[in-house]
């Protein structure tokens, strides 16, 4: 498939960077347990809301779709359809899933975002062409933010492989998740005034790949080595707690965060 030049530029080793960091934050690895106590998350709120979707439903649902609105994108194009129409698509399926009705289709036992966002937007598109006869070109707008043009940006850079929609989508979503963790990360170490040793750390989110020595990091600081490692630790371990948290909104119960943690993992790795 052949894409227009992409504005963004992205190389083949960030895209593996990607998937090193996340890899390393495999549960399997993690010391963190299952919270006695889980808090309300937007797809809870979501779920909770049944027959009688409320404001705040719908709210916590559409702030879920505009966070992971890219990796359906990526879904829909590698399904074989071009820009304009998978701009269409995507705006016409936003559109009807956050109409009233739609949400009672939440269904709890199923209890993944991930999941019910997928297999919505297989029966939409299964349906597609009678509904297109019903709805014009542009016809359907959702209430929700989409940068396409970033979104082809983006997509232009995606590694030609032979990954099925399915799976793609399944990598571009745990991309998604790290993205918004290592960001919200990185907010936190600014806002503690170590933003410098945060962005001479990142780089070793992904273990030993691609790692800069910690005496490197230490002479440039104007640290120890000692201090660099403990650091370094505390950076990964909190950047896993971070994802675990950004998984908890799109999830229905804590004890599927570590499964969907490793499921998306093993997207990854796969």
């Amino acid at each position: 498939m052949h894409h227009h030049q992409s504005s963004i530029v992205l190389s083949s080793k960030s895209l593996d960077t990607d998937n090193d960091k996340i890899m390393s934050l495999n549960p399997e690895n993690s010391s963190s347990s299952t919270p006695r106590s889980f808090a309300t998350t937007r797809w809870t709120v979501v779920i909770a809301a049944g027959h009688s979707s409320s404001p705040d439903s719908k709210q916590a649902l559409a702030v879920l779709c505009e966070t992971y609105w890219y990796p359906l994108y990526v879904f829909i194009r590698r399904k074989g359809f071009q820009f304009a129409e998978a701009q269409d698509l995507t705006q016409s399926f936003f559109a009807q899933l956050l109409e009233k009705d739609r949400l009672r289709v939440a269904d709890p036992e199923r209890g993944r975002f991930r999941s019910f966002l997928l297999a919505s937007l297989n029966n939409f598109l299964s349906n597609w062409q009678r509904e297109a006869r019903a709805v014009k070109r542009g016809g359907a707008v959702s209430t929700i933010s989409l940068d396409f043009e970033s979104g082809e940006s983006r997509y232009d850079v995606e590694p030609s492989n032979d990954l099925t929609p399915e799976k793609l989508f399944e990598r571009r979503w745990a991309m998604t998740l790290l993205t918004n963790a290592v960001a919200k990360l990185r907010e936190e170490y600014d806002k503690a005034g170590k933003l410098a040793l945060f962005e001479s750390l990142k780089g070793n989110l992904g273990g030993d790949t691609g790692r800069v020595p910690y005496k490197e990091i230490a002479d440039q600081l104007g640290m120890s080595e000692g201090a660099i490692k403990i650091a370094a630790h505390r950076l990964r371990q909190r950047c896993r707690d971070i994802l675990r948290g950004e998984i908890s909104q799109t999830v229905a119960t804590p004890e599927d965060i570590d499964e969907e943690l490793r499921h998306l993992f093993a997207a990854v790795a796969n």
